[in-house]
């Protein structure tokens, strides 16, 4: 598995190409923003991109979805319950911002839902609460999960935006995440990378309590 990395954006969203080193085949996990860094990134890696995947659609994981699905040809897959949020060009207005269109999607994606990129297994975790549907990306085989703005290193995600509940957001860490092996590495929204066993028994918000 190849896995890059890129904070774009004003608010530095890691946004995440995910390839296969076999086939070359990749997906593009949330781009929020600066398409043309991405893209750079794909043609100096001489990536075939398959998928745009939105683990939500706050304006910065969704910014430059347009640009990448028109150079790439991608399908564009998320949760039908974000498209409301998509529309809304990302919610960018409850921050001042105009905001991008994004189109709509290609692919409806559901929990349990998988999503094969070459060699690569991506299985689907419904974790609302930060947002109404928002999902993680589980690859079972190489033990990593792209968790969106769910959990972060040490934090999770906020709830005080609109379709965010604190309740919901707990019950998605906790019976959906921290169900994954210890040793399974967390690609976050946002910041480091970290594992779900150490956020387990060490996040200050919801860790301690297994």
């Amino acid at each position: 598995m190849l896995v890059y990395t890129l904070p774009v954006g004003m608010t530095q969203t890691n946004c995440y190409v995910v390839g296969c080193s076999k086939t070359r085949e990749a997906a593009i996990i949330d781009p929020g923003d600066d398409a043309d860094r991405v893209l750079a990134l794909v043609d100096e890696h001489a990536l075939t991109v398959r998928y745009v995947l939105n683990t939500h659609c706050h304006f910065d994981h969704m910014g430059a979805n347009a640009e990448v699905v028109a150079a790439t040809g991608a399908l564009l897959a998320l949760h039908p319950a974000e498209t409301p949020l998509l529309r809304a060009r990302g919610a960018a207005h409850l921050f001042g911002l105009s905001g991008n269109d994004s189109p709509l999607p290609d692919l409806l994606l559901d929990d349990g839902d998988e999503l094969i990129v070459g060699s690569l297994q991506f299985r689907v975790l419904l974790t609302p609460g930060h947002s109404p549907g928002g999902v993680a990306f589980y690859l079972a085989e190489q033990e990593v999960v792209f968790v969106g703005d769910v959990l972060f290193a040490g934090g999770v995600g906020r709830t005080d935006l609109p379709g965010g509940d604190w309740d919901t957001l707990e019950a998605s860490i906790r019976d959906v995440l921290f169900q994954l092996p210890d040793e399974t590495v967390v690609y976050p929204g946002h910041g480091p990378t970290t594992t779900i066993g150490r956020e387990a028994r060490h996040n200050p918000f919801v860790g301690g309590r297994r």
